[in-house]
């Protein structure tokens, strides 16, 4: 059985049963079987399709958007926000992915060459807790308007999202089992990624998981597109503006409590402005509430687990022990739930533990560099890549940004996900990419025509 916990409270609130391998093998025997037919329907008709999931859940935003809530402890405002930005990317692949899969003419030797792009087949969603519905749909949109059909694994903390997305295809009449709900228990996730009728793998995870996840594909010929963590570096060098960094940090450390994969974790900060953007950070900080997820005025909701609160109060007490300053936070708080106070340390340092380990928290590490050169040699002495920010004159961003080892990179301005642009990682934060058009190209055959005899 797989236990869910509301982190708000610390209580246990639902118990589901993990799927029987019985389960397994039926949800995959149809999840090929819809794959015959949904391979051939047209662009239009499954636009029509995800046009109408997106519009019922703009239409269910208050209904859905509190299971999150309850189940993970997303504060209801953001909770809400992800909604309707899972519909957003339902609605972009819907409008777009013909034209991201339309025909490459090349030129050959041929009457005419080209290559045209095709769906594998069943496609393996190995999904996090942290945001449910826009991950979801993160995977499966790109993958279902390419032609393929979809199996979600979701996390087993969020059963009830889970349950809800596919409730939501089976609400608008989708075709039987093109995508279906797959309640695994972890130990039979190999297994379901090793089965014949999967064709491909996307996963969003921790390295460590992501390492077993891409030896199990690959050991089985089958390619995975993986999204890992990040300790993501924020520059703030001596021309910067100040204000908008430090709103823009603000926000970036602090939604979903830091539990963000591209969150700014490591904020580096040239001396000459170092004091001055430390207070305004921490002025803006302090400011945040903690409490209640489910009231409209919370800004920063619980940890999702007592395990990664313990974890991220051990890197936060190691830290301070190694010599960081804890300007805000930093203890645990009384009281029920996995509460985890706004967290300030300055004087951060190489080597020390919030500089060298993901930190999923509310935790901002502050740390001081004596030029851009060296904000850049600390940025990316790391084992990750997945996104990172720099903020100064603009073309001097643009121009630094090619040395910073990431997957994604902003110049000014606040590190996100958009159906429009491909994100994803390098080093330990994986590799391929998700979203825009180079998202739906991860899970198609790029088949090479050619077509003879070359007309004289």
């Amino acid at each position: 059985m797989l236990k869910v916990i509301n982190p708000a409270t610390g209580r246990q609130i639902n118990e589901v049963a993990a799927a029987t391998p019985a389960d397994i093998d039926a949800t995959m025997e149809r999840s090929e079987a819809a794959y015959r037919q949904w391979r051939h329907t047209s662009f239009a008709e499954r636009a029509e399709l995800l046009q109408k999931v997106a519009r019922h859940m703009r239409d269910n935003v208050e209904t859905l958007a509190p299971l999150m809530t309850e189940e993970m402890g997303k504060p209801i405002k953001e909770a809400r926000g992800e909604v309707i930005k899972a519909a957003w990317c339902a609605e972009h692949y819907a409008d777009h992915a013909e034209g991201y899969l339309a025909n490459d003419e090349l030129a050959s030797d041929a009457s005419r060459s080209y290559v045209r792009y095709l769906p594998l087949g069943p496609v393996l969603g190995i999904l996090p807790w942290n945001a449910p519905f826009w991950l979801a749909f993160r995977f499966c949109a790109p993958a279902l308007m390419a032609g393929n059909t979809c199996v979600m694994k979701h996390d087993p903390h969020v059963p009830a999202c889970a349950a809800a997305i596919a409730e939501v295809f089976e609400a608008v009449g989708a075709p039987a089992d093109v995508f279906q709900n797959l309640p695994l228990a972890t130990p039979d996730v190999e297994a379901a990624i090793r089965d014949r009728r999967i064709r491909a793998v996307s996963f969003t995870g921790s390295d460590r998981a992501g390492a077993k996840v891409a030896a199990a594909a690959a050991s089985e010929i089958k390619p995975a597109v993986l999204e890992l963590g990040g300790s993501d570096p924020a520059i703030v060098l001596a021309d910067a503006n100040l204000d908008e960094a430090a709103d823009a940090i603000t926000t970036s450390r602090i939604i979903n409590a830091g539990q963000s994969c591209i969150a700014a974790k490591r904020i580096i900060v040239e001396a000459p402005v170092y004091d001055a953007f430390v207070e305004k950070l921490s002025e803006r900080l302090g400011r945040l509430k903690v409490g209640d997820p489910a009231r409209d005025d919370t800004d920063v909701g619980p940890i999702a687990r007592q395990d990664l609160r313990d974890l991220l109060h051990r890197q936060v007490s190691e830290t301070i022990e190694q010599g960081a300053e804890c300007l805000l936070g930093g203890t645990l708080p009384d009281g029920d739930g996995y509460f985890y106070p706004v967290t300030l340390l300055a004087g951060v340092k190489a080597g020390m533990t919030a500089a060298c380990e993901e930190t999923f928290g509310p935790v901002a590490a502050v740390m001081k560099v004596d030029s851009a050169d060296a904000a850049l040699a600390l940025a990316n002495d790391t084992a990750y890549g997945l996104a990172a920010s720099i903020w100064t004159e603009r073309e001097r961003g643009e121009m630094l940004s090619l040395q910073m080892e990431a997957g994604q990179v902003v110049v000014n301005g606040l590190v996100k996900t958009d159906p429009r642009l491909p994100s994803g990682g390098i080093k330990r934060s994986g590799y391929g990419r998700e979203l825009g058009p180079h998202g739906i190209h991860a899970f198609v055959n790029a088949q090479q025509v050619w077509v003879g005899p070359k007309q004289e």
